[in-house]
């Protein structure tokens, strides 16, 4: 008994940071959205935002989040930055804005130092 409670006390101390991890991440619903619910995402702006909302109002609801490259102003890369937070159906799950980790000008350190 005692062995069994130790193991449950174990797991549950392994599954709160994955709980914590997924809360933290959260997702946007491409397909439902709001303006102010797409700029969460990283390096997405109000016109950004608001071309997603024109073209999923135009075209109909994406079938997959790559369709989110047919919108103008986001290529492969962006949508590489993008694609780990969106979802094309369930509920947004994403309260806060991501910050775009942003890679340092070719040939200066990543630390900013001189």
């Amino acid at each position: 008994m005692r062995r069994t409670l130790v193991s449950l006390a174990l797991l549950a101390g392994l599954a709160l940071p994955a709980l914590a991890n997924t809360e933290k991440g959260g997702v946007v619903n491409i397909n439902t959205a709001t303006v102010q619910e797409l700029q969460l995402l990283p390096r997405v702006g109000p016109s950004l935002a608001q071309r997603i909302v024109e073209f999923r109002e135009k075209n109909g609801p994406f079938k997959r989040v790559e369709e989110l490259m047919r919108v103008k102003g986001i290529g492969e890369k962006s949508f590489d930055l993008l694609k780990p937070y969106l979802t094309t159906n369930g509920p947004t799950t994403l309260k806060q804005k991501v910050a775009s980790a942003r890679k340092p000008a070719q040939g200066q350190k990543a630390t900013g130092g001189n």
